[in-house]
């Protein structure tokens, strides 16, 4: 069985090249995927031309979206992935250097799952990694992600 997929949609190479080695010290072994605008993470999570084989370009289980990305920003991406059916259970989280007021209510509002300012600083990127590590153990553990887990203490 193959590991669930990550997949990144970033246009700014260095932080892909920061976000690669970020998982790669932070533990994380899941696969990774990148594509470099909205229109192209569009293709991807459609299975559009090059991305129609489900096994080489099987759908992630967790996005990490930019914001501000050519020709589809990460808005109309999100608008996008919300009205599909099939994506209903796709977790996305809002990773940008944008940390306007506005951005963070609007990517909740369109129905991103979490949202993270990207770090300044190249070494707080590990600090990024922890909690999308943490958010992904939290995801992967989830017995149900349509019902809140609730965990009761017994006295």
């Amino acid at each position: 069985m193959k590991a669930d997929l990550i997949l990144i949609a970033e246009d700014n190479e260095d932080h892909v090249l920061l976000l690669r080695r970020a998982l790669q010290k932070g533990a994380v072994l899941n696969p990774v995927f990148v594509v470099n605008d909205g229109e192209e993470a569009i293709a991807y999570l459609n299975g559009d031309g090059k991305y129609a084989d489900r096994y080489e370009y099987p759908l992630p289980a967790l996005l990490l979206l930019d914001l501000k990305m050519p020709k589809k920003n990460g808005f109309e991406v999100l608008e996008w992935i919300r009205a599909q059916p099939g994506l209903k259970r796709l977790r996305v989280v809002v990773l940008t250097t944008s940390d306007s007021p506005d951005d963070i209510d609007r990517a909740y509002e369109m129905g991103a799952n979490a949202f993270m300012v990207k770090p300044l600083e190249k070494r707080q990127f590990l600090d990024l990694t922890d909690a999308i590590k943490g958010y992904w153990l939290w995801m992967s553990a989830a017995p149900d992600l349509h019902t809140p887990h609730v965990e009761t203490l017994k006295t």
